[in-house]
């Protein structure tokens, strides 16, 4: 029995080596349908996890929320004592700080802080530089009022839109990704799969190679709803989200040596009358 005789002919499940390395002669759409079956699983995780761990501590928040609270030319104008918790969960909660002293010391696992003129975001690695990735002051020249009786309706209204937003965001982010990862990790299929004298192209190397960053978002979302159910804390879930690229790399380098031989890969038979 030769190689060949174990990969699978049906390209379908991408959990071993093996299995990934029969997406090198899979059709194109064959691998799009299963990193979309597994971008919906991601999905349909992250949107579990919102809803059930992230929208209560909002509704809490904002049900703390006193008359008269505003912003308004990219102010804060906040009519109750400060700081103050607003709500707490174990995974987010939300306080008001108008000067960022830190003096609210949450447990959740972020901490959402609403200062005079911007907000910011904790952890236990302490605040994050969201900044540095977007703009975290409040808008001028606009009012937002943040009372309860306009911001309870308005969230009430708008929350499952928001988290199915969120699920078709990651679906579609995930969808240009991994194309992308896999065009920049052909290369490396492509030569362990020639200098270990494997039967693989180009285009089945860029197959292989999105096949291979499957087993690790599957992984990725295992992870999710193990800390959605407080099975993983933010450390095991940090962890899980490297292991899930290590996975892929591993996976890289791994499949193309369960491909067929080109000394296992019958002749095709010349034609006489040719």
């Amino acid at each position: 029995m030769n190689s060949s005789d174990l990969i699978p002919k049906s390209a379908w499940l991408p959990l071993t080596p093996r299995g990934v390395a029969a997406f090198a002669s899979a059709r194109f759409g064959r691998l799009m349908a299963v990193q979309f079956i597994v971008a919906l699983l991601a999905a349909g995780a992250f949107g579990w996890f919102l809803h059930s761990a992230w929208a209560p501590t909002f509704r809490e928040a904002i049900a703390h929320l006193p008359d008269g609270a505003k912003i308004q030319n990219g102010s804060l104008e906040w009519p109750d004592q400060s700081p103050v918790l607003l709500a707490e969960g174990t995974f987010l909660a939300f306080a008001v700080d108008l000067d960022h002293a830190g003096k609210i010391a949450s447990t959740a696992h972020l901490q959402v802080e609403f200062g005079k003129r911007d907000w910011q975001v904790r952890s236990m690695l302490g605040v994050l530089d969201v900044p540095s990735l977007l703009d975290t002051s409040y808008p001028q020249n606009r009012v937002i009022l943040l009372e309860q009786s306009e911001a309870g309706p308005w969230w009430g209204a708008r929350e499952p839109f928001l988290i199915l937003l969120a699920m078709a965001g990651l679906v579609i982010y995930l969808m240009i990704s991994w194309p992308l990862l896999a065009t920049l990790y052909m290369v490396p299929v492509w030569l362990v799969g020639f200098f270990s004298n494997r039967k693989i192209g180009w285009a089945g190397s860029w197959r292989l190679a999105g096949a291979a960053l499957m087993p690790g978002a599957l992984l990725l979302t295992v992870s999710m709803v193990l800390y959605g159910l407080r099975m993983f804390d933010l450390v095991k879930l940090g962890f899980a989200f490297g292991m899930h690229l290590l996975i892929g790399v591993i996976y890289i380098f791994a499949s193309p040596l369960f491909l067929p031989r080109l000394a296992d890969v019958p002749k095709e038979a010349k034609n006489p009358f040719g």
